[in-house]
């Protein structure tokens, strides 16, 4: 059988470019090996491989036949050919809309690719492998493999109904790093070695003070954050979101996505803290000295939440809304900002809540004087009433 569609890369290179600088000509990556393999040399010595290495994007974050199925004694590359195929071309089309996007256009197009190509995303990694063998019990990889196929949605409707901001690095020196599992999630209450994050375990995205973070590029960052959490972060964190079932329709505002946020060069350093304590073994970087931004903070888990380093500007938000959609032919239909239909007995309760609104007036109160008044994120409003920091 050919060779063809054997190097299965869960790590697209299209996207490993995104962290290549433009004037780079060799256009490779320095990658830093985490949990180095020892072997014995010669003599009969142990020793340990170098965890540090530069490569090109055909041999990073690739392993052959990681996608190939075997019945028998046949095997199939369809999944790599077709499924992912299919995946990386409409995912590389969205993570460029949204990496220019600064309110000029909107795109449900772009939206449904890009949120079919970042649940994939989560699940084809090594770590998302491993998590889908632990939650369904199954080893053969066809199994497994079946599943992430069935799972491609799985985090669509819960990061739709996220606040969206894009933050922006490119005033910093230091650029974003990239990891082996590229779909971070950061909550501050459950740090590396809680047991919500061994193994290959994250924090669920539906817990209250869940972020999730994904770099479009070096210097582009996106970041989902509950709205529960966004308009009011004094809930318990680890509890879960209104309305957290998977595997639904919801809606979405293109008007509250918040751009222009300007990071420092230490804030840069502190999330590649995070995507570099999240990964499963490898991180990448256009340069050495990126690859250990340990060496430039002093990084505290539980700090990066109680510094609010994540949370989009509440002052753009509103607890909840209720929306009427109108259809050719006279039918309507409604939803609530949380995805509930109004045969739900919580539908709105947000939107109309005396003490849902009351906490997040005084969080807005809280957030300017930690940070002023102007805002730190604009939504397309704030844009237009000139109120971008």
């Amino acid at each position: 059988m050919s060779a063809e569609y054997t190097n299965n890369h869960y790590v697209p290179q299209w996207y490993q470019r995104q962290f290549i600088p433009a004037d780079r000509t060799d256009r490779e990556l320095y990658v830093l090996d985490l949990k180095p393999d020892s072997f014995r040399d010669g003599a009969g010595v142990r020793r340990q491989r170098k965890a540090l290495r530069r490569t090109g994007t055909r041999k990073c974050f690739a392993i052959d036949n990681l996608y190939t199925t075997r019945l028998g004694g046949m095997e199939s590359r369809e999944l790599e050919r077709v499924f992912f195929g299919d995946v990386d071309a409409h995912g590389k089309e969205a993570v460029e809309f949204f990496t220019r996007f600064d309110h000029d256009r909107v795109s449900g197009e772009a939206l449904e690719m890009l949120m079919m190509y970042m649940s994939t995303q989560k699940l084809r990694t090594p770590k998302g492998l491993d998590w889908l063998v632990n939650q369904t019990g199954r080893r053969r990889r066809g199994d497994v493999l079946g599943h992430l196929t069935a799972l491609r949605t799985l985090y669509g409707a819960i990061w739709a109904e996220c606040v969206w901001q894009i933050a922006d690095a490119s005033q910093s020196e230091t650029k974003f790093i990239v990891s082996d599992h590229p779909v971070t999630v950061y909550n501050r209450s459950c740090a590396p070695g809680h047991p919500s994050c061994r193994g290959a375990n994250d924090p669920d995205i539906r817990l209250h003070a869940t972020h999730t973070l994904f770099p479009l590029s070096g210097e582009r960052l996106l970041i989902f954050t509950n709205r529960s959490w966004a308009c009011n972060p004094r809930r318990p964190p680890v509890e879960p979101r209104p309305n957290p079932n998977l595997f639904r329709r919801a809606m979405f505002n293109f008007l509250e996505i918040q751009t222009r946020r300007q990071l420092s060069e230490q804030d840069v350093w502190t999330i590649n803290c995070i995507i570099k304590r999240r990964a499963y073994r490898y991180i990448a970087a256009a340069r050495e000295e990126w690859l250990y931004p340990e060496r430039h903070v002093r990084f505290n888990w539980r700090a990066v939440g109680d510094e609010h380093l994540l949370m989009p500007d509440p002052r753009s938000l509103h607890p909840g809304a209720e929306m009427i959609m109108g259809y050719t032919g006279g039918r309507t239909s409604a939803m609530d900002t949380f995805g509930r239909r109004p045969d739900d007995r919580a539908f709105g309760h947000e939107a109309r809540s005396v003490q849902e609104n009351q906490a997040h007036r005084r969080w807005c109160e809280e957030f300017e004087s930690l940070f002023g008044p102007r805002r730190r994120g604009a939504s397309w409003d704030d844009h237009t009433n000139e109120r971008v920091a």
